[in-house]
This record gives C-alpha cells, sequence and structure tokens, in this order.
C-alpha cells in the first residue's frame, strides 16, 4: 500500500482474488487502477478453487472476492461500489454526484449483468452452430444494440468522463473476439458505435489497458474449455 491517500483510509492490505479471463475480477482491477490502489491480485483456478476462495465467498464459491485487511466483498457490482465509498479520497469518482445519474448507472450496470453473460454462454458454451448458439448470438446482439443506444453519440456512457457502466462493461470487450468467431457475426458490423466506445476506453484510460486480458489470449482459454467439455 501507499498510505492513506492510496487506500482511502480503508486500513490493511488489498488482495483481489480473479482469474485473468473474468470479465467481473476485471472490473475491480479497473475499478482499483482508476483509484491508484496498490492490490495483491491471486490468480484462481476455477477447476480447483482455493481454500481461500471458498472461505471468503462460501455462499457463491465465485471469483471475484476483494480482500481488504482480511475481511472479505464479494460480487462485482457489490465490489465497486464498496471501492467507491472505501477509496472515496482517492483517484477519480466511479459514479456521478446527482442521486438520479447515479441511479441511471446503476440500471444500466444491472441490465448488462442480467442479461449479457446468460447469452454469452449460450454463444462460447454451446456446439458451434447449435440452436442455443445461434439464439444466443440473437440475444446477444440485440442486448448490444440496446446497449448502443443508450450509449448515443456520448463518448462514454455517463457522458464525457469514465465511469461506473463503463466499467461494468468494458472488461466484457477482450471476450468480442471469441463471441464473433463462435456466433459467426461481427460486433463491429453489428454495433459500431459500441465497438469504437470500446477501442476508445481502452485507447484513453491506463486503467482499462492495463487490467484487461488480450483478446487472443482469451479466445485460447475459451478453446481450452471447450476442448475440455468435448464442444469442439
Amino acid at each position: 500500500m501507499e498510505g492513506d491517500k492510496a487506500n482511502g483510509g480503508g486500513g490493511g492490505d488489498v488482495v483481489l482474488l480473479n482469474c485473468f479471463v473474468s470479465p467481473f475480477g476485471n472490473r475491480v482491477k479497473i475499478a482499483l487502477a482508476r483509484k491508484g490502489v496498490a492490490y495483491e491480485e491471486k490468480s484462481e483456478n476455477l477447476a480447483a478453487k482455493s481454500p481461500l476462495l471458498l472461505s471468503s465467498n462460501p455462499v457463491h464459491a465465485k471469483i471475484p472476492v476483494l480482500l481488504v485487511g482480511g475481511k472479505a466483498v464479494s460480487e462485482s457490482l457489490v465490489i465497486l461500489e464498496f471501492v467507491e465509498e472505501v477509496f472515496s479520497s482517492a483517484g477519480e469518482p466511479l459514479l456521478p454526484g446527482d442521486p438520479y445519474a447515479r441511479a441511471q448507472a446503476r440500471f444500466w450496470a444491472s441490465y448488462i449483468d442480467t442479461k449479457l453473460p446468460e447469452c454469452a454462454k449460450r454463444v462460447w458454451q454451446s456446439p458451434k452452430g447449435a440452436a442455443a448458439a445461434e439464439e444466443g448470438k440473437r440475444d446477444m446482439v440485440a442486448v448490444l444494440n440496446t446497449l448502443e443506444a443508450e450509449l448515443g453519440g456520448k463518448p462514454y456512457f455517463g457522458g464525457e468522463a469514465f465511469g461506473y457502466v463503463d466499467v461494468a462493461l468494458v472488461p466484457f470487450a477482450p471476450w468480442f473476439t471469441t463471441y464473433e468467431r463462435l456466433g459467426g457475426f461481427s460486433v463491429a458490423a453489428e454495433c459500431p458505435a459500441l465497438a469504437a466506445w470500446a477501442a476508445r476506453c481502452v485507447r484513453e484510460n491506463e486503467c482499462v489497458a492495463a487490467s484487461l486480458p488480450e483478446a487472443e489470449s482469451v479466445f485460447q482459454f475459451v478453446c481450452g474449455m471447450r476442448k475440455h467439455f468435448g464442444l469442439d
């Protein structure tokens, strides 16, 4: 840690339990980087979860988990709000100051988590060309179109500044290549403004660029998973 400025008065060591391809864990990485919080990342093998993960998140046994001073916080959107509160004096805010704008940001982050992961799983966890994969692709394009409509002509979802909804969505961008190759479509062709937004997030925000895996690494990881489960 780098003292009170970095830890925002939260105290204690900060440890993130994560898997490098996880959009949910990588949200937390972006938030911590934006706040300038020093932390240790511990990589989890989700096929053989560590005793630390199982004891830190006994209800769901899922990543991410953020440990601050030995206390565990689970669920990525909950962690983002925790980071915003505990490290409030550090870095740039994640949520807008206006209550209505905060409510809108929370709505769209919830929309992302309710809609996108489920249809994404049908694309990458189904045999290529299967009905489930085709339905997943169709539903994913509809979700991305809805998000693109909400983005409109703004640089970021909250307006001029990178913020909460951007943090919630941009970790899915390295997965776009995987969705495209397995689903047989192009995000840039279907949602050009959203594709440009994703590139802008990486180009203009070091906290994003430093926190996300390469798209090809994600694809190779997924290929290994699909081979393991006999999908290819």
